[in-house]
């Protein structure tokens, strides 16, 4: 089997999934991808824009734009609730290691660098995998006020994410001409 008869074979088959499905999939991606870094959620987003492309007709712009945003504050909401959380524990935890990994004087100053920068800091996250995972926990840590943390990762997703599905859809409705090479 070639390539491309493999693609629409995959395609065919998500052409026949309930759009439920198929917005539970790309939602529950985005939020893994949230809590879980190593997990291929812009390889997932991108093949959301060219499942669009491909017009099928259960699944458009609204639904993956709905579950990409819905997804990635999702997961976001739960790592900036585990950093709220992580600090006041890790200070009062004694463990063998602890000396080697806290340090007080290192993280103030990390801290107090995020509050001054914070909003660059969430803005510019999404489009580095290193860094964007970090973030959520850190705007937790400090405290970042929730509706402006979340307001500017918003921002930040349909920035990174619509490039991201645009590059797909494009990649999609050029599809035969690529083919071709």
């Amino acid at each position: 089997m070639t390539f491309q008869e493999t693609l629409i074979q995959i395609l065919n088959r998500f052409s026949e999934t309930s759009p439920i499905f198929l917005w539970l999939f790309f939602a529950f991606s985005n939020f893994a991808e949230n809590v879980f870094p190593p997990w291929p959620g812009d390889t997932i987003t991108v093949f959301g824009g060219f499942l669009v492309a491909r017009n099928l007709d259960s699944f458009g712009w609204p639904e993956l734009i709905t579950s990409t945003l819905v997804g990635n504050l999702s997961g976001a909401w739960v790592m900036y609730r585990f950093g709220q959380i992580f600090l006041y524990w890790i200070k009062k935890k004694e463990f063998p290691f602890k000396d080697s990994i806290y340090d007080e004087k290192s993280i103030e100053k990390t801290l107090a660098w995020f509050q001054k920068n914070s909003v660059l800091v969430v803005l510019f996250s999404r489009f580095s995998a290193g860094i964007r995972f970090f973030v959520s926990i850190v705007a937790g840590i400090v405290k970042m006020d929730p509706i402006l943390f979340f307001g500017c990762f918003g921002v930040a997703v349909i920035l990174w994410c619509g490039s991201l599905i645009v590059s797909g859809f494009y990649l999609g409705s050029h599809w035969e001409y690529i083919l071709g090479f």
